[in-house]
């Protein structure tokens, strides 16, 4: 028959912040380790994909680790994805583009009507 195992913490429910894995001690008995929450990637805020270059850890230990892991050297580095700097950059400049001929247009038609 199987060895009894009981808990080592108060909180008896099956939850996330409770989970637990079976490990046998040098000593022979089976004892309960109580496991850590799994850490989630931090995500892109505009496509929502996990940023490459930045690790997945719980909130706590991205103050423990130095600024050079938590971001990436690029502008909006630790917050979006390349994909989504490179469309920024792209929109930027096509608005810009689009003011330009704008103004041209409106000196052209402007010297036409004299």
């Amino acid at each position: 028959m199987a060895q009894r195992v009981t808990l080592r913490k108060r909180q008896p429910y099956n939850t996330t912040s409770n989970r637990r894995r079976m490990v046998k001690t040098p000593g022979g008995k089976l004892v309960y380790h109580h496991l850590k929450k799994l850490p989630t990637a931090p995500k892109c805020g505009d496509c929502g994909t996990a940023l490459p270059g930045v690790p997945a850890l719980r909130p706590r230990q991205y103050a423990t680790i130095s600024r050079r892991q938590k971001t990436v050297q690029r502008a909006y580095g630790g917050s979006r994805c390349g994909e989504c700097v490179k469309l920024r950059v792209m929109r930027a400049f096509l608005v810009e583009e689009a003011k330009i001929v704008k103004k041209v247009i409106k000196s052209q038609t402007k010297g036409s009507k004299k």
